[in-house]
């Protein structure tokens, strides 16, 4: 990722909160690295030198800053073929892979050799891939000591480090202070069952526009808003969980819990509270959070992309997933009918196939099926919940190609080999699969066509739909978005 200094430090002197996670500034007289919206002292220009990421800065031997922490800026959304990859490796890494693959795995999984992916991470982040996982585990445990009552050891194990001598020894190192010191930096409070994050983003948010779509969309059982509140059930890992109260059996794979989401009192960020069950899959947990609620977008680049579609709702974001799998059956269960219909069929189906959990919240109890337990279904089974023949079909062998690993659904997967997979599975079509790659892939130029409410926001029909379209490219999925928005807004 290439810089320019002025343009950074004139950022840095305006607090422009666009650049936020864009780049981190070292200053070289306290060797200590900031966000360009750090509230302290503006340093001199000739003091400051510009690192495109949180390990690039490390990698010279700056420290986070206390003030701004770094590791709570907004993560970077990019589209091009290059920034896409070294993204997605970033997506991989933050979500705990090279804890236990190698980054050759790691490039496997992105269809790359390792040489390849080595240089297209250094072009955009400025260091190697090892190092930058390093950092992110690094961060997080800073995250972690300063937000929780976790115990030092439990930190160290949440954020990937196999010994707590390792973790303690690479902690003062780096930052020159003991997990222990940086805790006591901190006020004490009580210990509590649930843990709290918050996560940035670029404002401006639409938050109510955000918890409308998912409110429409939300599963009986697996997902409730309440107020301002959206708040979930949510399994990390492929295998079973065993217990009602949502511990899972972590040498299977399966951890389960609940979390809940809502504005941050005085920041620009999103509330994340979870439940303690999922304090060992922490990486993935906020991954996956950031990815459902879009914390990455720019909504400037959008905005100028978008021109007058965007102008009366420029904080629309586009809303992710969680699970793959999850989304992907809800878009079957939503072809050729009202959204409030798919709803309640997807509520029978979380709660015929999925399993029970115990949760504080009245409503949520029910953890959406994994794809290997509607792959051991048959057709007959899935549609006796109500659910038509043709659809009950592709919901199986979808799960089935999920489960065979032939099919990944998330945001690191190959968007055209992705959807050339998902159009040959029986029963979905075109809108079906874009659908699936604009959520599940968070693919922002996925075009859902032909998407029947867009094409009456648009007044246009068939190819003069698809050929006006072409004006919003890289940013297809956001127009999609807006343009339910204004439909909704002309009733």
């Amino acid at each position: 990722m290439l810089l320019d200094s002025d343009q950074c430090y004139r950022a840095l002197v305006t607090h422009d909160t666009r650049f936020d996670g864009r780049f981190f500034v070292g200053v070289g007289t306290t060797g200590i690295y900031c966000r360009p919206v750090c509230t302290a002292r503006t340093p001199h220009r000739h003091n400051c030198r510009f690192f495109p990421s949180a390990a690039a800065a490390e990698a010279q031997g700056f420290r986070p800053c206390l003030r701004c922490r770094p590791e709570l800026a907004p993560g970077y959304a990019a589209v091009d073929a290059n920034r896409r990859l070294a993204q997605s490796a970033a997506r991989l890494i933050e979500d705990g892979r090279l804890q236990d693959a190698s980054l050759a795995d790691v490039a496997g999984d992105l269809g790359v050799t390792d040489r390849h992916l080595r240089r297209v991470f250094q072009e955009e982040f400025g260091v190697a891939p090892v190092e930058y996982a390093q950092t992110q585990r690094l961060l997080l445990a800073k995250r972690l000591l300063t937000d929780t009552d976790m115990a030092v050891l439990e930190v160290a194990m949440a954020s990937g480090f196999a010994s707590l001598r390792r973790f303690n020894d690479l902690f003062r190192t780096r930052y020159r202070m003991t997990p222990g010191e940086l805790r006591r930096t901190r006020a004490r409070r009580e210990p509590a069952e649930s843990l709290a994050f918050d996560l940035a983003y670029r404002p401006p948010y639409d938050w109510p526009a955000m918890l409308a779509f998912l409110e429409k969309r939300a599963t009986s059982g697996v997902e409730a808003v309440d107020g301002r509140r959206y708040r979930r059930t949510i399994r990390l890992g492929p295998g079973p969980v065993s217990l009602r109260d949502g511990r899972g059996d972590e040498k299977r794979g399966g951890v389960a819990g609940w979390i809940e989401v809502a504005p941050a009192p005085k920041r620009a960020a999103l509330r994340i509270v979870a439940s303690a069950s999922l304090a060992s899959v922490l990486p993935a947990l906020l991954a996956r959070a950031k990815c459902l609620f879009d914390l990455a977008c720019r909504p400037d680049e959008i905005a100028a992309a978008l021109g007058p579609l965007a102008a009366a709702n420029p904080g629309l974001r586009l809303p992710g997933a969680v699970d793959g799998f999850e989304v992907a059956v809800r878009a079957i269960l939503g072809q050729q009918v009202t959204v409030r219909a798919a709803t309640t069929i997807a509520g029978r189906f979380a709660r015929a196939f999925g399993e029970p959990i115990d949760t504080p919240h009245a409503g949520l109890d029910t953890l959406f099926p994994t794809a290997a337990a509607v792959a051991a279904l048959s057709e007959n089974e899935v549609a006796r919940v109500g659910i038509i023949a043709s659809r009950a079909r592709a919901i199986v062998a979808l799960a089935r190609a999920v489960q065979s690993g032939t099919l990944r659904l998330d945001p690191s997967a190959d968007v055209d080999a992705t959807l050339t997979a998902l159009m040959h599975l029986p029963g979905i079509g075109p809108w079906t699969a874009q659908y699936i790659a604009m959520r599940a892939l968070a693919w922002p130029d996925a075009f859902p066509h032909p998407d029947v409410a867009a094409l009456k926001a648009m007044k246009a029909t068939g190819a003069r739909a698809l050929a006006a379209a072409e004006a919003w490219r890289p940013w297809r999925g956001y127009a999609v978005i807006h343009l339910w928005k204004s439909l909704e807004e002309r009733k």
